[in-house]
């Protein structure tokens, strides 16, 4: 089998790995489960059957509602093959089971226009809370993961088609309400062809992955292990949260290979294991950790490589890379065996001017961007200018090397439409063909530089400022819990930066601290005005990829102002 070709079908690719690789299984760490592919693909077969007999129909949404556990494989697999649109929802971890989860599954569901939701029987309790404020059939998969011969094969599955609804994945919704993004057979894929090449994924690998499978990275980079054919390896979030070090032990003692996770992950690893106990490991089979879904801090990443090179981690592992559901995880991916690239910039004239001016590391104001590589097989990418700091220029004008501006994209793998809880639609992210990721960066040679978000983007009494920037200068500071601020304009319209920062520090300590975090943001950005809050540790929102919500932040401050 060859997942380089997309001309198939999940089904298709599912069955060919049962096939060839029928005793080649998924370990589950967190809870001491395993399912080898040929069962896997029995029981997703099961499952297809049982949902054709519900009726679902050709290209429906269908929620899962699963950790990460077997029973959201063959929940993912079994709307497949019966032909409808398999659509992970975020798990009601944490405060959201006391908060907002209901509303917030009720307006995914509404968006999708969802009918029904398979749900894992360790959320049976969950389901009576939903009831009444979301309007969905609730399904438990308990049949499904039970299934161990095709004693329903007497229910013919529907043929499925490479430009069929395949998969509804929801963004994170850092900047914005979650969007549903549309994919097919042939753009899933496509995808998974270029993480393949890009990597060049083989059956010598093994991968392992502690994300939200509801999430683009957690989901898309276990299929890429399942459909090459290669031994997959999953733990719970809550896992690696709760000890990341005793994470690394069982990375380390399982033999895979290629990992992933946003750039808090590896700052979390450094945190958990001191440098007296790295000896403890054995890192040398790591071949890829892909670092990507937020901002690559280059501090992280040296300290990264330096704390763990003793235990066989190589430079060239760490794995820097740009992605987004849109086009099914992978965009740009650096070269293999190459040390991770960044590039120190004039952070002034890359806010005011949206030019990448190369400095030297020492100068005062230099910025260091990371470098993600090229764009993946099958894929295309543009930087075009902004007319008016938010929209494409009319034609959308592309800029020429060191220019910051919107990165576009097009190709195979990516999405050609969106669900949304406005409209249903979402066509002004779509220009002449190109999809706009809503990020802004740079080229310089063959490299993409990624600089931040365009929603991310603050000006302040005339001057631009990366939000990033703000929080960069202060976060190290003593006292902001786990470095966890953000930065945002003012929600109330005032001409400052909003800095909020979570902190375990009050009365005098506080005051304190807000001081010294407005005097570093001045000193390092030359920025006055600010204003600082200070909130209790763990309010500030995430995404489903741990990113730091901005906008959501505000309103832990706004009845307070």
């Amino acid at each position: 089998m060859n997942s380089s070709n997309s001309e198939g079908t999940l089904p298709d690719r599912l069955a060919e790995i049962a096939a060839a690789h029928p005793r080649v299984s998924t370990t589950f760490w967190s809870t001491a489960e395993s399912m080898e592919y040929a069962e896997l693909h029995r029981t997703a077969q099961a499952a297809a059957a049982a949902l054709v007999r519900r009726g679902v129909r050709r290209g429906e949404p269908v929620g899962i509602l699963c950790p990460n556990t077997p029973e959201f494989l063959v929940s993912f697999f079994g709307i497949a093959a019966a032909g409808g649109a398999a659509t992970p929802l975020p798990l009601p971890a944490g405060a959201r089971r006391a908060g907002g989860y209901p509303q917030q599954l009720a307006a995914i569901t509404a968006a999708a226009g969802m009918r029904t939701v398979l749900v894992s029987p360790r959320f049976a309790e969950l389901v009576p809370l939903l009831h009444g404020v979301v309007d969905v059939e609730f399904v438990d998969t308990t049949p499904f993961s039970e299934a161990t011969e095709y004693a329903d094969a007497v229910t013919e599955l529907p043929a499925v088609h490479p430009d069929d609804l395949a998969v509804v994945q929801f963004t994170s919704g850092s900047t914005a309400l979650p969007k549903g993004v549309r994919l097919t057979h042939r753009n899933v894929l496509a995808g998974l062809a270029a993480i393949r090449r890009g990597i060049d994924l083989n059956l010598g690998d093994q991968g392992g992955f502690w994300l939200p499978l509801f999430h683009d990275m957690g989901l898309f980079g276990t299929l890429s292990a399942i459909l090459r054919g290669t031994p997959s390896h999953i733990w719970s979030p809550l896992a690696f949260v709760k000890d990341p070090a005793r994470w690394l032990r069982e990375f380390a003692a399982s033999g895979t290979t290629i990992t992933a996770m946003p750039n808090f992950g590896y700052e979390a690893l450094l945190a958990a294991v001191p440098p007296e106990q790295v000896a403890e490991y054995d890192l040398r089979h790591w071949r890829i950790a892909f670092n990507g879904a937020e901002p690559i801090s280059r501090d992280v990443v040296t300290r990264f490589i330096e704390r763990f090179r003793p235990a066989g981690f190589a430079p060239s592992t760490m794995f820097g890379v740009y992605g987004m559901a849109e086009a099914t995880l992978a965009v740009a991916f650096p070269p293999l065996g190459r040390e991770p690239l960044f590039e120190w910039v004039d952070r002034a004239r890359l806010a005011d001017d949206g030019i990448a001016e190369r400095v030297s590391r020492t100068a005062a104001g230099a910025r260091a961007v990371a470098g993600v590589g090229a764009a993946v097989e099958g894929l295309q990418l543009r930087i075009v200018a902004l007319d008016d700091g938010v929209s494409p220029a009319a034609g959308g004008v592309e800029l020429p090397e060191g220019h910051v501006g919107e990165i576009l994209i097009r190709g195979a793998s990516v999405t050609g439409a969106y669900l949304t809880a406005e409209n249903n639609s979402a066509a002004d992210r779509f220009v002449d063909g190109w999809l706009r990721t809503g990020d802004l960066g740079y080229v310089r040679g063959a490299e993409l530089f990624v600089t931040g978000r365009c929603k991310d983007m603050i000006t302040v009494r005339g001057v631009n400022h990366y939000a990033q920037d703000v929080e960069a200068a202060v976060r190290d500071l003593d006292g902001i819990y786990k470095g966890r601020c953000t930065a945002a304009i003012d929600p109330e319209g005032a001409d400052v930066i909003v800095l909020i920062a979570e902190s375990e520090r009050v009365g005098e300590a506080a005051a304190a601290l807000t001081r010294l975090i407005e005097d570093r943001i001045a000193a390092e950005l030359g920025l006055a005005a600010v204003e600082v809050y200070l909130v209790a540790p763990r309010t500030i929102p995430r995404t489903s990829s741990g990113k730091l919500q901005r906008l959501a932040a505000c309103d832990l401050i706004t009845p307070r102002r």
